[in-house]
């Protein structure tokens, strides 16, 4: 992947660790809850089609924005920490590689094709 979509998201995660550091919630919440998101995969033993709706619903960024600001709005702590958790979880996922599923299977991606 290119280096500069590498250092966005990785300003992205920076960003999420800084709305993060806004809630009232200890460090280890975030240690726990960042690869939360990834039990999604589950969805892949119902199918690459189930597996990437799940996947997609829980990594897509925009979705995460609109359960942040749900719970800004809302001041409803809990609801922002799921927002923040999906967000920088995603980000820092694009650090890696792993982009939005296709229906065509796990490895197959926004991002270009996985381990390739």
């Amino acid at each position: 992947m290119n280096t500069i979509i590498k250092l966005e998201e990785t300003a992205l995660f920076i960003l999420g660790i800084f709305l993060f550091n806004r809630l009232n919630y200890d460090w280890w919440w975030f240690l726990v809850l960042i690869l939360a998101p990834d039990l999604s995969m589950i969805g892949y033993v119902f199918g690459n089609k189930t597996g990437a709706f799940l996947y997609n619903l829980f990594h897509h960024k925009g979705i995460a924005l609109l359960i942040y600001a749900l719970g800004y709005y809302l001041s409803i702590e809990s609801i922002q920490l799921a927002g923040i958790i999906l967000f920088s979880h995603s980000a820092v996922d694009r650090v890696f590689g792993y982009g939005l599923k296709y229906e065509k299977g796990f490895k197959y991606t926004h991002l270009g094709e996985i381990g390739k």
